[in-house]
């Protein structure tokens, strides 16, 4: 079966998630101060990005809701407790700053644009509809996609295959004639290929290893992978 569809992934796919969160806390800290405990803006950047990948994998494995992370991430990275309301008033002060450094992968549109004729485009995140809807609308990308699916509203994640079949369903084609695009070799990539669709890992940083996967490190790698259509089983010369 030919690929006819093309199933992506938002943060830290086209979107530059982690480059906006690392700008956005740098200047959210910069206005609220150094929280007590850290000896650096790079060591509270980097505790920050690592209680939030804690609290996304927690929300993904349906301990915490969307909102929970939240403020979890915000009570382990200030070492105190908090109300629900100060825990969402102190993210949502970061979050201005955050949503001010929202930018696409440079790749991102020149890629849908080689695609657009050829495939169908949906999107299938590990977030909420209110956020990656308004993201892409801001970022001037929301018409390129028939759909897009979140976790939250779906009430499961990937790499459940409940996630990749629910978009399967949306976009009304069998689940081996879509091939998935994401950063994560295993809730993305790997995750696509249980299911039954083909699984593209983009391994922007450059990784590498997991030679099952098919994987590329920029997004103008994406259309020669999919007209090859070998079900990517073979070896490419992206890796």
């Amino acid at each position: 079966m030919p690929i006819r569809a093309v199933l992506w992934d938002i943060d830290d796919t086209i979107f530059d998630y982690s480059g906006a969160d690392r700008v956005g806390m740098r200047k959210h800290l910069e206005t609220e101060g150094l929280p007590e405990g850290y000896a650096s803006l790079e060591q509270a950047l980097d505790a920050w990005k690592a209680i939030t990948d804690v609290q996304w994998a927690r929300f993904a494995a349906g301990e915490v809701d969307f909102q929970g992370q939240r403020r979890e991430r915000v009570r382990s990275f200030l070492g105190r407790w908090l109300s629900d309301g100060e825990a969402d008033s102190w993210f949502g002060r970061h979050a201005g700053h955050y949503e001010a450094a929202w930018e696409l992968f440079p790749d991102t549109v020149p890629v849908l644009d080689r695609l657009a004729d050829g495939y169908r485009h949906a999107v299938l995140s590990n977030s909420s509809i209110h956020n990656q809807d308004r993201k892409l609308r801001k970022l001037g990308v929301r018409d390129r996609f028939e759909v897009v699916l979140c976790a939250v509203e779906l009430g499961v994640s990937k790499p459940d295959a409940g996630a990749f079949l629910a978009a399967c369903e949306a976009l009304d084609l069998p689940p081996g004639e879509i091939a998935y695009v994401g950063d994560e070799p295993d809730i993305d990539a790997a995750g696509a290929v249980a299911a039954g669709l083909a699984g593209v890992w983009l391994d922007r940083r450059g990784r590498g290893g997991r030679p099952e996967l098919a994987r590329i490190t920029a997004l103008d790698q994406l259309p020669g992978l999919l007209s090859a259509d070998t079900r990517f089983g073979a070896p490419d010369t992206f890796r």
